[in-house]
């Protein structure tokens, strides 16, 4: 095919170039594939981002050591923002006046979520108990610290003065006992208040006055 040009003034004829075609570009199916894979990878992550979004809480965490036994008070919880706490059930921040007068049922842990199963509204000194006071010098307490629900036996000792097989049949009576709290006076001596049976205070009560009472930590709280 030709078309007619003009060269100076006189028309000639000249070959017109051919069109260009354009290739189509052929999409690799294992591209594709990709391609559909990272656009799914993306929605999920976008969902998860959405889902880890939705499930963050306020709970109450341990913003200091509680012993067992003793009674919590705002000061020792912190409320804290988790991200997909929920599935360690832990307490929220709004039930915090709830808490407070409770008694911790084991040791507290600082920088742990507080869950309901370490908490506890009996108190230590059980039905059929009483509570006593015992003076100690700080040589007779077997622990450097006695915490709320040590169990302890008190042990009684010979009567001064006594030796051979008299000293034996003079001492080694026990009684069981649960340590509620502990105090240190200004003398140096410790006060240990103890949970006892009300059978046992009497008998207690007369090796105390005596001093005649040995105290053995035999299960820590």
């Amino acid at each position: 095919m030709s078309v007619v040009a003009a060269r100076n003034g006189t028309p000639v004829e000249a070959p017109v170039a051919p069109p260009k075609v354009v290739r189509q570009r052929r999409i690799r199916p294992g591209l594709l594939g990709l391609a559909i894979l990272l656009i799914a990878l993306g929605g999920l992550g976008a969902a998860f981002a959405v889902t880890s979004v939705r499930s963050t809480g306020s709970y109450l965490a341990v913003a200091r050591p509680v012993e067992v036994g003793q009674q919590l008070t705002a000061d020792d919880l912190v409320p804290v923002r988790v991200s997909g706490g929920r599935e360690l059930r832990p307490v929220p921040a709004d039930r915090m006046k709830e808490l407070l007068g409770l008694r911790a049922a084991v040791r507290l842990t600082p920088g742990t979520l507080l869950t309901p199963a370490q908490l506890t509204d009996a108190p230590l000194l059980g039905p059929g108990q009483q509570q006593i006071a015992l003076g100690l010098a700080a040589d007779q307490v077997p622990a450097r610290e006695l915490h709320p629900g040590d169990k302890v036996l008190l042990v009684s000792t010979p009567t001064a003065g006594t030796s051979g097989s008299d000293a034996a049949r003079g001492g080694g009576t026990r009684f069981a006992a649960t340590v509620i709290d502990t105090a240190t006076p200004e003398s140096g001596d410790v006060v240990v208040y103890l949970a006892l049976a009300v059978r046992d205070v009497p008998a207690v009560v007369v090796l105390a006055a005596d001093d005649r009472i040995a105290l053995v930590l035999t299960e820590a709280a």
